[in-house]
């Protein structure tokens, strides 16, 4: 076991390991006084909002850097937690890959060689353990959200019929699959939608959201029934 922790070829493992228990302590250390480290770590990030941003007729999605982060639950979870995680998994496959590879071919792997399979099974490792912690996180931590962050949804329109200046209720899922209801109106004067239609939010006024029709199914939520 020393020979494998000490070898050259897995220094990468080692240290990752070393800056594991490092982190851990320092934020042990750093919350005694108040100041956690994980707190500075989440504000340096950009926003991992993965809902489509709509603006008037344009549709943005998110950028590749955004996707890889929210796909690694960046937002949901505190950084710190993530990073912790990726250390320990890229440590210990990259440890358990050299073993296998002593084991076989009588020698280590590279360390850049072996590193590469190694930070490509952490990361899955990453979104399914952040995935189990986010269910034990406080719920009103995890599932507090914004009006504004429903712009881009799709909702349904639940009772009456929307028309401009005459709004109707809708409802709608946030990403943490809580329900919500809102009030709708078309953008546009010569649109109306009915109880059942899909409508996207584009925009909000006041406490009405402004809507177009859903006619990407692409943008289409998981289906909302009623309950």
């Amino acid at each position: 076991m020393m020979q494998l922790i000490t070898a050259s070829e897995n220094l990468p493992f080692t240290v990752a390991l070393t800056v594991m228990f490092g982190i851990a302590l320092l934020e042990g250390i750093t919350s005694v006084f108040g100041a956690g480290i994980s707190a500075v770590l989440d504000t340096l990030l950009p926003d991992t909002n993965l809902d489509m941003e709509v603006d008037s007729s344009e549709m943005r999605t998110p950028n590749v850097l955004t996707r890889l982060l929210g796909w690694l639950r960046v937002g949901q979870v505190p950084i710190l937690m993530l990073l912790v995680i990726f250390l320990t998994a890229f440590g210990l496959i990259g440890l358990g890959i050299q073993s296998l590879s002593q084991l076989i071919l009588g020698n280590y792997a590279p360390g850049w060689l072996a590193s590469i399979p190694a930070a490509a099974f952490a990361l899955p490792t990453v979104r399914f353990c952040g995935g189990l912690l986010e269910r034990f996180m406080p719920k009103d931590e995890t599932e507090a959200v914004s009006e504004d962050s429903f712009v881009g949804r799709v909702a349904i329109v639940t009772l009456g019929t929307a028309e401009k200046d005459s709004p109707a209720q809708a409802k709608l899922k946030d990403r943490f699959g809580q329900s919500h209801y809102i009030m709708v109106e078309p953008e546009s004067n010569e649109e109306k939608f009915v109880q059942g239609e899909n409508v996207l939010l584009i925009q909000k006024v006041g406490s009405v959201f402004q809507a177009i029709k859903n006619t990407n199914e692409a943008l289409t939520d998981k289906p909302l029934k009623e309950e």
